[in-house]
């Protein structure tokens, strides 16, 4: 496929967020193509418009240039508009939803290339979907419970023969979360899920753990040795540890393949636990993970396969 014109890669996240910047990076030295960089909470401080007519449509925002010219997009973690508070503050829900729904509407109406789909990426985010599938697909499953019911939560946690973890269901930019082991403490705060339903799980005995970047067919597989550090329960809390390139066993790749495929995804960063049993458990994929740290500590080139596919419309890195 050839590459794209100039221009035609818009990054859609954060102002400063450190993966935007360094794709943006990647792109100008391997593509020549300098994207465009959207953060929505720009709108509707700057003005945007949508133009039908009978020779068809136009879009465009005060302070970018080419947006009708995008070929590809990635959809980045983005936050919603930033709308300033008004007086009623009634109005503000009303607003809020109305600028929102202009600019998810003036983007998502792109006939681009989206990594991912903002459909699929939003359902694929659902913590229930994502394990429903991985059992489809054919991956290991620990044994779960998600509720906001206290009596079946205790009564979960007692049936099982060995420990169980408990995490979060979300993926919002909340404060970070690890996954713990419930002890007797947490039983007796039980009742607090009423508001908050949780995940239990559980827990499985690792020999490591695997963090794995898709890039639309291509896997960067990652070893992680977990269980020499402090993140024995969750590994994503210990960087000190040894991280190095891997390559999954063909059946946990087909299995990937599936998930990735009935999910919608062409991106996303998944975790994936080997248990002390020689089972490779499904944790969970975040359609929209961070995987710089995993480049900087293996010298994989995700960046580049990343950019690869929102240029050429593939992953593939040549060399790997």
């Amino acid at each position: 496929m050839a590459a794209r014109r100039q221009g035609s890669v818009l990054i859609v996240s954060e102002t400063g967020d450190l993966h935007s910047t360094a794709m943006a990076v990647t792109l100008r030295k391997h593509h020549r193509i300098s994207p465009i960089q959207l953060d929505l909470r720009d709108f509707p401080r700057e003005s945007g418009s949508f133009r039908l007519d009978r020779l068809g449509t136009a879009r465009s925002m005060s302070h970018l240039i080419g947006l009708d010219d995008v070929r590809s997009v990635w959809w980045r973690r983005p936050h919603p508009t930033q709308v300033p508070t008004g007086v009623p503050a009634s109005d503000n829900t009303f607003r809020q939803a109305e600028c929102d729904g202009f600019i998810q509407g003036l983007l998502w109406s792109i006939p681009a290339c989206w990594v991912n789909d903002p459909g699929a990426d939003r359902t694929a985010g659902r913590k229930i979907v994502q394990l429903e599938t991985a059992l489809r697909a054919g991956f290991a499953v620990p044994e779960t419970l998600i509720t906001n019911d206290p009596d079946e939560a205790r009564s979960f946690i007692g049936s099982r023969p060995g420990p169980v973890v408990y995490k979060r269901i979300g993926t919002s930019r909340a404060e970070f979360t690890e996954t713990r082991i419930v002890s007797g403490a947490d039983l007796g705060r039980l009742t607090s899920i009423r508001s908050a339903p949780t995940i239990f799980q559980d827990y499985i005995d690792a020999s490591c753990d695997f963090r794995v970047t898709w890039v639309e067919g291509t896997e960067w597989a990652v070893r992680i040795d977990s269980q020499a550090g402090i993140g024995t329960v969750d590994s994503r809390l210990d960087t000190s540890v040894d991280f190095r390139p891997a390559q999954l066993p063909a059946t946990v790749s087909k299995s990937l393949a599936m998930l990735m495929g009935a999910l919608g995804l062409s991106f996303g960063v998944l975790d994936i636990r080997l248990g002390r049993d020689g089972e490779y458990y499904f944790l969970e994929v975040n359609p929209q993970g961070q995987f710089a740290y995993l480049e900087i500590k293996t010298g994989l080139p995700i960046f580049r396969s990343l950019a690869n596919l929102l240029v050429n419309g593939d992953g593939m890195v040549a060399g790997y």
